[in-house]
């Protein structure tokens, strides 16, 4: 499914301040960072194989209507960022645990906003029963791997922020649009699996 490296992980600054160094890791963003996490899942129902990802709904405080993996805040209760990320994937899109077959961590990711997200990578047993949590989550879709893992589908755009150009990815995908903090997660598994 992915290529895995035998050697020790290089650990390595990834973060949305990649783009935009003289903004900072946490440009909109005073204190100590947030622990975050979040799984990339990939099934596989025969053909390829594919990565889960949701539509926030609209009426949420942040990130509404956006494209998103599964994840949240890490919580006290939580035994570290693989266990916070598989309980948002249950409690967002009702993914049982027990399909969930850890693959490994990616380097934190920081954002703007102030968050420290650890990307979880695991496979996912096919077939799976996906109902979104109607609070958090409009929509579940896939995308296939080799399309987020192809560089040439990795956009590079910019918007304007408090007067100046701030850089970011951005994956569109027929009328799904990927971009800001997810386009970032999935250009570092890309950069640390087939870089």
């Amino acid at each position: 499914m992915l290529r895995h490296n035998a050697e020790a992980p290089v650990v390595r600054d990834t973060g949305d301040h990649i783009l935009n160094p003289d903004m900072g890791p946490y440009a909109r963003w005073e204190g100590p960072p947030r622990d975050a996490a979040v799984l990339i899942p990939i099934i596989e129902h025969g053909s390829e194989p594919m990565v889960i990802l949701t539509v926030r709904t609209a009426h949420l405080s942040s990130h509404a209507g956006q494209i998103a993996f599964p994840g949240g805040k890490i919580d006290r209760e939580d035994h570290g960022p693989a266990a916070a990320a598989i309980r948002e994937a249950e409690e967002e899109i009702g993914l049982e645990p027990k399909a969930v077959r850890l693959i490994g961590e990616l380097c934190p990711y920081l954002t703007g906003s102030g968050f420290r997200v650890v990307p979880v990578v695991a496979e996912v047993e096919p077939h799976q029963r996906l109902i979104p949590n109607p609070h958090e989550v409009d929509d579940v879709f896939e995308v296939p791997l080799s399309f987020l893992m192809d560089p040439a589908n990795h956009q590079r755009q910019s918007r304007k922020w408090e007067g100046r150009d701030r850089y970011f990815y951005a994956m569109p995908f027929g009328e799904r649009y990927i971009w800001g903090v997810t386009a970032g997660i999935i250009r570092s598994l890309y950069e640390t699996v087939y870089r």
